[in-house]
């Protein structure tokens, strides 16, 4: 396939959602405009059963750089996960089996394809597992790589220096992942690595390698975190995800549960709306005479469409509209009834049979899981007044509350 060199295309790729380009964005820029096809890659640790809308942030630079010729590779960390990626965690990761690790990975293909044209006729994605090189690594090999780094360098990461100040162990083994990511960029002989912001030190590990090794030098494309109320990112870690592969329905709710702070945030990070696009949403929502709920439904509606159509998109505003806004409940939904004009959050979580005890309402209620007609509580001891029937949802569970 021709490499494009089309300017504005690349300005977007390198401009839009992205957060550092290592070593410039402007040196980047120059090799892209040369026309020369780079060979591009991500790497995902199948840590859990879905990819989530967080890793479409970085997602949609890899089509970017195959819409434009450059050669993808989609990267599955089925050896690293048995390592576990210390990045942003301040204790040591749950170690996963192979077969866990497996049973995990089995329908990334097919949630990437929601992003990613993988299976493109004229230059179609490479679907690789890095245990294909690092589980044939010997251990001289291991001990060799791994003089190219030094413990200063590793013990200065701010998640090792928290858990140093907090008196938690730091293992062997997580000094070692960010080494064994950085060989992926050796082994696959990469010019470009692209991660999101946390990922940065271990993408730049590579890059070290790639110099030491190859006498290469690597590009590393930091995209944006997106990050959701409180300014915890969206993953896998935080309970906040929304999976690439949910239901059209708790997509388009779950968004418009985002704070009105978020939208313009979400425009760039989580659609394929150009710069200019992005630009003119936030032109739009600076109008005094603009509702931000109604710009935030074109953002849950846009999400919704390029993770599944137009159609499905167009049921998910209607259903979210009809539930949520009209209060129209006459939609199919479970219902609870009850006598109590006023009743504490805990107990109808309880009496609901949401939650099994109070604790674990408690918990529910502190990851921001539980919301009343949209709004989320964030007190446990929160009084509900039933004047009316109200919308109770918890993740993907919804129940119309009625008094008796």
């Amino acid at each position: 396939m021709k490499v494009l060199k089309d300017e504005k295309r690349i300005n977007n790729l390198l401009e839009k959602g992205v957060d550092e380009i290592f070593p410039s964005k402007e040196e980047l820029k120059k090799l892209l405009l040369t026309g020369k096809r780079l060979k591009v890659y991500q790497g995902f640790d199948p840590t859990g059963p879905s990819l989530h809308i967080g890793h479409a942030v970085a997602m949609r630079k890899l089509e970017d750089f195959r819409a434009l010729g450059h050669e993808v590779i989609f990267l599955i960390g089925d050896f690293t996960a048995m390592i576990g990626d210390p990045s942003d965690k301040t204790a040591a990761r749950k170690k996963l089996s192979k077969e866990e690790i497996l049973e995990n990975l089995k329908n990334y293909k097919k949630q990437a394809s929601k992003i990613i044209d993988i299976d493109n006729e004229e230059n179609p994605i490479k679907v690789l597992f890095n245990s294909q090189w690092l589980s044939k690594l010997t251990c001289e090999e291991i001990i060799e790589l791994s003089s190219y780094f030094t413990v200063q360098q590793m013990i200065k990461r701010d998640m090792f220096q928290k858990r140093l100040e907090d008196k938690k162990p730091i293992y062997l083994n997580e000094f070692l992942y960010p080494l064994m990511q950085g060989y992926d960029s050796v082994s696959m002989e990469v010019d470009v690595e692209v991660c999101g912001h946390d990922q940065i030190f271990n993408a730049l590990a590579g890059r070290h390698l790639s110099q030491e090794l190859l006498k290469k030098n690597k590009f590393v494309l930091a995209g944006k975190m997106f990050t959701a109320e409180e300014g915890k990112k969206m993953g896998k870690t935080e309970g906040n995800m929304i999976e690439l592969d949910a239901k059209p329905n708790d997509i388009f709710g779950k968004i418009m549960s985002f704070p009105d702070e978020k939208i313009v945030e979400g425009f760039e990070l989580l659609t394929s709306k150009t710069l200019d696009e992005v630009e003119n949403y936030e032109k739009l929502l600076k109008k005094p005479d603009t509702n931000p709920m109604d710009v935030k439904k074109e953002l849950a509606f846009t999400i919704t469409k390029e993770l599944s159509s137009q159609q499905e998109a167009e049921k998910a505003k209607k259903y979210f509209e009809d539930v949520f806004q009209k209060k129209d409940l006459k939609t199919d939904l479970e219902e609870f009834k009850t006598q109590e004009g006023k009743i504490n959050i805990l107990t109808l979580l309880n009496q609901t049979n949401i939650s099994q005890s109070k604790g674990e309402a408690r918990r529910l209620i502190k990851q921001n899981a539980v919301s009343i007609d949209g709004g989320k509580i964030k007190d446990p001891d929160y009084m509900l007044k039933l004047e009316k029937s109200v919308v109770l949802r918890v993740g993907k569970k919804i129940i119309k509350i009625t008094k008796e």
